[in-house]
């Protein structure tokens, strides 16, 4: 129990020191890019891509922003509710998308059929919201746990220092998101081959890496003002408390 009311303090303090926009960018591309999944992009044999890939990249630099101010704890349990909100909306989806009625588009085209595609696109599929959020929470941690490894090792406080720990972590977390879901769901419920899930877990972590590689200046120029403006310095005191 004092184990739960800790960490409840701790979720509380720092909901309340990281900005805002920050958090609601993260929870929002979560949602966003689980939902465009269910969109292809390109379809080849040895490079596949969802359109979720586009909003993938934003979700991991928002943890690594997050990693260098607040530490990778912070980083991971902001990842948690995350997904943990992202579950709760697929439940809502799902059960508006079983209500009697139609979408704006059955009255466009007439068709039945396409009602129902949408019901069961936004509805979603229970294999592949456990299968992203499974894949989501391992990303995360890895990526958390490399960006800070990487911390510790380059003495650097400057953008190289931030690049490093961004690209490495990023590339390596996309990788181990992109394995876990297409083993989860793919494999077993799209009868996908391993030569498929290797080539296009590798492709699809180089195409979200090459977006993190160009937005992450602005999200350094971040991170620098948030030091400047002593940003979130409640939650790095009660942290040091904590461990005093």
């Amino acid at each position: 129990m004092n184990l739960i009311r800790r960490e409840l303090e701790d979720y509380r303090i720092l909901l309340r020191n990281i900005p805002s926009l920050v958090i609601a960018v993260f929870i929002v591309s979560v949602i966003m890019m689980n939902l465009m999944a269910n969109k292809e992009f390109i379809s080849l044999p040895y490079l596949a891509l969802d359109c979720g890939f586009f909003l993938s990249w934003i979700s991991f630099l928002c943890m690594d922003m997050i990693c260098r101010r607040f530490g990778p704890r912070a980083a991971a349990k902001i990842a948690i509710l995350a997904i943990v909100i992202n579950a709760l909306v697929c439940v809502v989806f799902w059960l508006l998308s079983l209500s009697p009625g139609m979408w704006g588009q059955y009255y466009a085209t007439g068709s039945r059929e396409v009602n129902d595609a949408l019901n069961a696109t936004i509805g979603g599929t229970w294999y592949v919201v456990v299968g992203s959020s499974i894949a989501m929470f391992c990303g995360a941690i890895t990526n958390s746990g490399i960006n800070y490894g990487i911390s510790r090792v380059v003495s650097s406080a400057g953008y190289r220092s931030f690049a490093a720990r961004s690209f490495i972590s990023t590339g390596i977390g996309q990788l181990v998101d992109n394995l876990v879901f297409t083993t989860i769901v793919s494999v077993h419920f799209f009868g996908w081959t391993w030569v498929q899930v290797l080539f296009c877990s590798l492709t699809g972590a180089a195409m979200e890496l090459l977006c993190e590689v160009i937005f992450s200046p602005m999200g350094y120029r971040i991170t620098v003002k948030w030091e400047e403006e002593q940003v979130g310095e409640p939650y790095l005191e009660y942290k040091k408390g904590q461990t005093a």
